[in-house]
């Protein structure tokens, strides 16, 4: 392996490391959704035992439109814990993406940390992934590599200029993203999806992320995992005014979702969806998936894969009583002002 193989390696379970703790969420500012509300509905005639959330995505069916985010890979560790998430996928029938593919580029070393993810859940959506700063320096081939190592449903490139700029290995060059991602989507064999990674996409940038072709949006917004953070307790520095930085979650589905008026796309709702109320919310808001990956991880590794399974199936029957509750028999009915903030309740 070569010394920058072995930097990304090591780097990665850092972030793995750090991400087992409470100490890389953000300080103040929270993902949005303690602002809002349910509209009780006093007269529901809804069946709760007939509320079905059984869809497709990217061609295949799913039980609960939830997806494993994207979070590692590139490591010996990572092997496992892919292995253990796929096994989760694949037997409730979830969609999952895997963390950077970077790794893969650099060396073949580390191929099977992500192969196994496909291995493993074969019946499921298996998405790529890739950081913003490598892709502007590729050719679409080399990203279908990628896709064809991971046999890929989706491919999501992650927007991370924060992390980036904040990073001490970090690569903030971003000339002729846009540009290359068109090219992408018009050159690739699946849909791309636009990820942030905890700063949040707004309204206008996910405009022109679905003008270059994008077919998903994963807003990914503040008030989960802080990457600036991460990034900033790698340098042994606890206190910076970036730590906080971005878009409140709420506030970026909310507004993203506006352009299912004029957009075909599927919107992923990401970014400190840490429970139950959380993941209702965010459908209440727009999202057509709801997506978490810290949270996930923690559960995983300090309770087990049961543990998993039962936390997400937890959050979807609780989001039953939900819709119950706003006379809502769909996710698309539950869409229908059936949240509103607070204060124009109270």
């Amino acid at each position: 392996m070569s010394l920058n193989t072995d930097n990304t390696s090591i780097r990665k379970k850092e972030h793995v490391k750090l991400c087992l703790t409470d100490k890389v969420a953000f300080k103040e500012k929270t993902n949005g959704f303690d602002r809002y509300d349910f509209i009780h509905s006093a007269i529901t005639e809804v069946d709760i035992d007939k509320i079905n959330f059984q869809t497709k995505l990217f061609g295949k069916k799913i039980n609960y439109p939830f997806l494993i985010s994207c979070m590692t890979g590139g490591t010996t560790e990572a092997e496992n814990i892919n292995r253990m998430l796929a096994e989760v996928a694949q037997e409730i029938r979830i969609p999952i993406g895997v963390g950077s593919q970077r790794q893969a580029l650099e060396n073949a070393y580390y191929h099977n940390s992500y192969k196994i993810i496909r291995r493993t859940a074969k019946d499921v959506p298996v998405l790529g992934n890739l950081g913003a700063a490598q892709i502007v320096n590729l050719n679409v081939k080399e990203i279908q590599k990628l896709i064809d190592m991971l046999e890929a449903d989706a491919f999501v490139i992650h927007l991370n200029p924060l992390q980036e700029l904040i990073q001490p290995e970090g690569e903030p060059k971003f000339t002729g993203l846009l540009k290359k991602i068109e090219s992408i989507t018009k050159k690739n064999s699946i849909p791309v999806i636009a990820k942030e990674v905890g700063a949040g996409i707004d309204k206008i940038s996910a405009k022109k992320l679905l003008n270059a072709g994008v077919k998903g949006i994963d807003v990914a917004g503040a008030g989960g995992t802080s990457w600036a953070g991460v990034e900033l307790l790698r340098k042994n520095i606890s206190e910076d005014i970036f730590w906080d930085w971005g878009l409140p979650t709420s506030y970026c589905i909310r507004t993203v979702s506006e352009l299912k008026k004029n957009y075909k796309f599927v919107l992923i709702g990401s970014g400190g969806i840490n429970n139950s109320v959380d993941l209702a919310k965010a459908f209440a808001l727009g999202a057509d998936v709801v997506a978490s990956a810290r949270i996930i991880l923690q559960i995983l590794l300090n309770q087990g894969q049961e543990q998993v399974k039962l936390t997400i199936e937890s959050w979807f029957s609780f989001l039953k009583h939900i819709m119950f509750l706003t006379n809502s028999r769909t996710i698309s009915e539950l869409q229908k002002n059936k949240i509103q903030k607070k204060e124009l309740i109270f």
